[in-house]
């Protein structure tokens, strides 16, 4: 069995409950409402990440004061002079987190203290200001329960949430700001993938890399992302749906995806999945597939996996099916892994679909949360 990461152990520690951190964010007057109308087209059609509530969190940080003006306001632009540190210097993090409405109809969110002990690790590295983990589920806490109506119930949908800090401090001066804003927002969606739980065509790029050694490829930050956007648009230009990087010292070991970690099921029922070398983002699903997997009696490994090995493992059948995960798309089977020099069809296989259908089942209530990952932000109304 393995141990527990720094970030689990941390994700571990109790926390204060919603009605004991409510309030935290001050909830400011609202004059102008999204319409009955409005709120209905949202949800005729959710799709990810396009549209948004009506409030948003916010608050600042200076050196003079810390974290103050923690409020709950109208959903809206933001103003940032032309020479704030952000837009030159790319000094920001970000997580991603879903709220979900049970059958009862409470709200819940999964493992909030994950992500709170993640966008510090992310703000560290970054020379950002830690938030205390207690503001940070607050934040949570408050914008949803503004939010409350926005929060979908039909099966496969959540509320999603974006917390994130950004430098805000206007001068071209290459530094650490000395202005911060954090945020959260919020966007009621459907699935990532408009087709559901269907296997994706992977692209391996040899030619761009995620992250490097020493890099920032262990934390959630814009640049990581921004990396990945040119190979995933020529993938997609030839029928890909998401690139697998390889690592940046050989060239020849899978890293992850450009968005999503990734898990390779032997034929022999164990898991493999690549190890946390500094380079791959330690991902809350990723971890919490693991102790899954782990509780039922499946060897998981933690190794440096060869993109040779899994082609050879491919054709030999001794990998069974893979599958790559993330807080978005939850669990998504792998069908196709291609590059230059290969094209090879991946099987599709019972551990994916299990895995889904447990993770999600504990998200929504259907099934005994073991771990006490579900935290309750509002009763039913």
């Amino acid at each position: 069995m393995r141990q527990p990461t720094d970030l689990e152990n941390l994700a571990a520690q109790p926390i204060a409950g919603a009605d004991e951190l409510a309030g935290a964010f001050a909830v400011q007057p609202h004059d102008a409402l999204k319409s009955a109308d409005e709120h209905a087209r949202v949800f005729s059609n959710l799709s990810f990440g396009v549209d948004f509530t009506d409030y948003m969190a916010h608050a600042t940080w200076t050196a003079e004061r810390g974290w103050h003006n923690k409020v709950v306001e109208p959903y809206g632009p933001l103003t940032l002079d032309p020479a704030g540190a952000v837009l030159h210097y790319g000094q920001e993090t970000f997580e991603g987190m879903k709220a979900y409405r049970h059958d009862d109809g409470s709200i819940w969110t999964f493992r909030p203290t994950y992500n709170a002990a993640r966008i510090n690790m992310s703000n560290r590295r970054l020379a950002i200001p830690e938030i205390a983990r207690e503001d940070f589920v607050a934040s949570i806490v408050d914008l949803v329960r503004a939010d409350a109506r926005w929060v979908p119930s039909e099966p496969g949908t959540s509320l999603y949430l974006r917390p994130f800090v950004f430098a805000s401090e206007s001068f071209l001066g290459v530094r650490a700001a000395s202005r911060y804003e954090y945020l959260v927002i919020a966007s009621p969606s459907g699935a990532y993938f408009k087709n559901g739980l269907q296997p994706i065509d992977l692209w391996v790029d040899r030619q761009y890399h995620r992250a490097g050694p020493g890099g920032m490829g262990d934390v959630k930050t814009g640049g990581n992302y921004a990396s990945s956007l040119l190979p995933k648009v020529r993938a997609s230009q030839t029928g890909f749906d998401e690139v697998l990087f390889l690592d940046a010292a050989t060239n020849t070991n899978i890293d992850e995806l450009g968005g999503m970690n990734i898990f390779v099921v032997m034929a022999d029922g164990s898991v493999k999945t690549p190890v946390l070398n500094g380079n791959i983002l330690p991902g809350g699903t990723r971890s919490s597939i693991i102790q899954l997997l782990e509780s039922h009696g499946t060897p998981v490994s933690e190794e440096t996996i060869s993109l040779q090995s899994v082609i050879d493992g491919l054709a030999s059948g001794e990998v069974a099916e893979m599958f790559a995960c993330g807080t978005a798309a939850v669990v998504t089977p792998i069908g196709r892994l291609a590059s230059d020099d290969f094209d090879i069809e991946v099987p599709l296989g019972d551990v994916t679909h299990a895995i889904y259908d447990e993770l999600t089942a504990i998200q929504l209530g259907h099934l005994e949360d073991r771990f006490g990952w579900l935290y309750k932000i509002a009763d039913a109304s």
